[in-house]
């Protein structure tokens, strides 16, 4: 298990230019690496930039199978120009005759998944990141491009018409666990519980009741 810690969203995770001793490392080891999405070819296969070396994600490692869209191409599009996570697979040598390296998108969600299934549990305090907005509720990434729903009764304490009321796109939040659907490997939050407090610039956070915080 790489994740000794709940897994940072997607976004939130530094995509630092790695060495080629460091990718070697993260091959051999294991390792979730962060690499930048530069390029997405006609085959929808990613184009990864990750320092000393780049990467081609095949279509079919882009995006876990569990996740809601994970078939429609937006899934793959979406992740251009900005930070994904992955696991270095192989290596093969590209038409250019560079080492090129073979990466896995779902590989990594799905490590992310089953570790937030096996520490989550209602009313688990955790970090988010919202990815997209609809009429009847929000998205969030709640590590590695695991998306997890806030229902829009679920957002605020008052009534709202729509997610925007309360969220913008890429917006930093901190929400609870509202239910955990292990068999179709979904996870539902809720935003409205207004019992506990976050100071966002130290991540202090005053816990009533049972609340507890990912990383404490």
């Amino acid at each position: 298990m790489t994740f000794d810690r709940w897994p940072q969203p997607e976004t939130l995770r530094a995509a630092p230019d790695y060495t080629i001793g460091q990718l070697q490392a993260a091959m051999a080891e294991g390792q979730i690496l962060t690499g930048q999405a530069v390029h997405c070819d006609a085959a929808l296969n990613l184009h990864i930039r990750l320092g000393a070396l780049s990467g081609i994600m095949p279509r079919g490692e882009c995006v876990a199978p569990f996740l809601s869209g994970a078939q429609r191409e937006i899934a793959v599009l979406s992740c251009v120009g900005r930070g994904v996570c992955c696991r270095v697979t192989g290596q093969r040598t590209a038409p250019n005759g560079d080492t090129e390296l073979l990466l896995s998108r779902r590989l990594a969600q799905e490590e992310a998944m089953d570790y937030i299934e096996a520490h989550a549990e209602p009313g688990l305090v955790i970090p988010a990141q919202i990815t997209h907005l609809a009429p009847f509720g929000a998205f969030a990434d709640i590590g590695c491009g695991v998306v997890a729903l806030l229902p829009l009764a679920s957002i605020s304490t008052a009534h709202i018409r729509h997610p925007r009321e309360r969220f913008a796109m890429g917006q930093r939040i901190f929400a609870v666990v509202q239910e955990i659907d292990r068999a179709a490997r979904r996870i539902t939050l809720s935003h409205k519980e207004n019992s506990f407090s976050i100071n966002y610039e130290t991540l202090d956070i005053k816990f009533p009741n049972k609340i507890e915080y990912a990383y404490r």
